[in-house]
Order: C-alpha cells, then structure tokens, then sequence
C-alpha cells in the first residue's frame, strides 16, 4: 500500500509594521500594530500627506500589536520631534508604562549621545558656563551645609558617631601613607637645600641654606605637597568607594532606612582626614629638614648640629603653628572633595572613574585657593 505524500505547510511571514493615521478633525490618531523589528523594514512618517495641520496626536497601540523593540521607540521619537518642531501637542497617554518608560531612557540616552552644539556666540557660551559654575557652587554649599548640620548633630550625640570605621580611614590616609609622604618630603627637602645653595654661596651664607629649607617646608611645603599626595591617593578613594555604593544603590539603602549617609559614610572619613593630616605634615616637614641636613653635610660641608641649630634659631611657634592651621584647613578639603564628588557620581563604572578624577582636581584646586587666602591672612595678621 503506497505511503501517503507528506505536503509541507507553507510558512507565513509575520505580518509587518503598520501605521494607520485616522484623521478625527482636530485630532490625528496614529495606531501601531503588526511586528516591529529593527532587522525589517519601518514605515516612514510623513507629515507633508496631511491636509491640515492638527490640533494634537494621539499615539496609541493596536490590538493586533505583535512582538517589538527599538524601532517601535524610534518611530514613536520620530512623531515627537515632528510634533514638537511643528508646535503640536503629541499625546502618549494611551501607551502602556513600560512603553514610555523605555521611551524615556530612550530619549535621555539620544540626547547624550547627541555631539555638542557649537553654534552659541561668546555671549552665550559665557553665559551656559557661569551657569553651571553657579549650579555647581550651590551643590558644593548645600553639601557643605549637610556636613555642617550633621557634624552639630553628631557632637551633640556622640554616641552615634562610627568611632571603628574612622579609627580604620585614619589608618588608611594615616599609617597607609608614611611611605609615599617620607619619600616626597626627602625629595623636596633635597630639592629646596640645593636650590638655595647656589644661591647662598655666592654671598657666602652658606649657613643660611637651614633657614630657608626650614622656613620653606614648615611654612609651605610640608602642608602642600602632603595635601596635594592625599588629594591624589585618599580623595580619589574617597570619591570611588562613595561612588560605588551609589551605582550598588547601597546608598539609597541607607536613606530608606532613615540612616542619612552623611552621618554614617562622609563624617568619619572627614574626621579621619582631618586629624592625620596635620600629622602628616609634621613628619614631611622633619623629612624635608633631614633631606636639606644631607645636602648640607655632603655639598656644602656643615655639620649636622650646626644645621640643626641654625634651623631652629630660624623657626618659631608661629611658623609651626601656621602650616598645622594650613594642613588641617587642606585635609578637611580634600576631603569634602572626595566625598563630595563620590555622592554625585554617576551610576555606572564610568561614572565612578568620573568621580574619581573630578573628585582630585577639585581638591587640588580648593587646595591652590585656599592656600592663596592663607598667604593673604597670615601676612595682614603677620604672622
């Protein structure tokens, strides 16, 4: 008996996309249906067809509305656009949330991506940029507020206050840092001993090479170059680990169960700083002395005890006194800086490399300035 013939079923195509434009007199109703794939063809919007120029649109979908994905947005951002430039109101309430919402990332991700006009004059380009420094200005001084009202606050409860995890940030931007300071310390001490010995013996003030090297790094160079080492090793830490709790939602977290994360993450780590950093910049200035004290046994054949002499004939409490003023003031910056940079961080990795870097050129910056306004106050109070 003969097997019956086996037929193939024919495969039918899914149907395409399909736009139908209704026309309800001050109203265009657009009504999406079929499949929508980037990999087929989309239907073009064309608005010279129209008679007359509607009132608003109306977006919808149909029932009929098969599998989709961002050619559907694309289109749907296609009619916006015409509808805005044409000064039409377009309507998106009959679209499901998931629909406007993925249009909404959509659109955000669009306008990122979009090059930046160049086409503003002076006037206007000047303007866009005292704008921002303004916005940014008022972050910086609403952060500042926080960590003011916060620090009241947690000195009114002190036992609220996270003593283990500023005990651990101080050994971190403290005890962590010992190498990289003595190191930079020596060098600069090396640096300023030599430059002033060319300078001394031409006039035969050899001696006087402890004087400025002492004056140099208790005044000056101690409290610079320590700052300026944190801002690059600390802030930036500061800044990615904050940064990172923010793209982990950690920190909203945090505010959910009504733990402010000023309190909780940005006080200890400011304390921390704040009490090492004038450490630190004792030890780089007796680094800088002992490096002046090399160059001057080696070079200019002075004894130690004579140099060591020489140097504290040269300095008094005042000059200690004002670079522990300056070391703290920077310490307390670098970090607000960090801190600051890390809380605003974008949530992604980029955005945490972002933050990081930001984070340290706004430290040295605030350092620059502040160490500006030091040199202006030091010298009316003369000191």
């Amino acid at each position: 008996m003969p097997r019956p013939e086996k037929h193939a079923l024919p495969v039918v195509p899914p149907c395409a996309a399909e736009v139908r434009i209704d026309d309800l007199g001050d109203e265009l109703r657009v009504t999406l249906g079929g499949v929508w794939r980037v990999t087929r063809e989309k239907p073009d919007w064309f608005p010279s067809r129209l008679v007359r120029r509607p009132k608003h649109i109306r977006i919808e979908l149909a029932p009929d509305l098969g599998e989709w994905d961002s050619s559907l947005l694309l289109f749907i951002h296609e009619v916006r656009s015409w509808a805005s430039g044409a000064g039409v109101p377009c309507e998106l309430d009959a679209l499901p949330e998931s629909v406007r919402r993925l249009l909404t990332q959509f659109i955000k991700a669009s306008e990122k991506a979009r090059p930046a006009d160049r086409s503003l004059d002076l006037f206007a380009t000047v303007g866009v940029a005292a704008t921002d420094a303004w916005v940014k200005t008022r972050e910086i001084a609403s952060f500042l507020g926080e960590c003011v009202l916060s620090g009241v606050f947690l000195a009114r409860h002190p036992k609220k206050f996270r003593l283990r995890d500023c005990i651990e940030e101080m050994q971190q931007c403290g005890a962590m840092s010992l190498p990289i300071v003595s190191l930079i310390g020596l060098l600069v001490g090396l640096i300023l001993a030599y430059q002033a010995a060319v300078l001394m013996r031409q006039f035969g003030a050899d001696i006087y090479v402890a004087d400025a090297v002492g004056l140099a790094m208790v005044r000056e160079m101690g409290a610079m170059m320590t700052a300026v080492i944190l801002a690059g090793r600390t802030g930036a830490a500061f800044a990615a680990t904050l940064g990172n709790m923010r793209a982990n939602d950690e920190i909203d977290a945090l505010e959910t169960l009504g733990i402010r994360p000023v309190d909780f993450l940005v006080i200890p780590k400011l304390v921390a700083l704040s009490l090492m950093m004038p450490l630190l910049a004792l030890y780089a200035n007796c680094m800088g002395i002992l490096g002046g004290m090399f160059v001057s046994l080696t070079v200019l054949d002075i004894p130690p005890a004579a140099y060591w002499v020489q140097t504290v004939s040269a300095i008094d409490l005042s000059d200690v006194a004002s670079g522990v003023i300056k070391s703290g003031a920077f310490g307390l910056l670098v970090g607000l800086a960090g801190c600051h940079r890390g809380l605003l961080a974008e949530r992604s990795s980029a955005g945490v490399g972002r933050a990081a870097t930001t984070a340290v050129v706004m430290a040295l910056l605030l350092i620059i300035i502040a160490d500006a306004l030091f040199a202006v106050a030091f010298n009316i109070l003369g000191i």
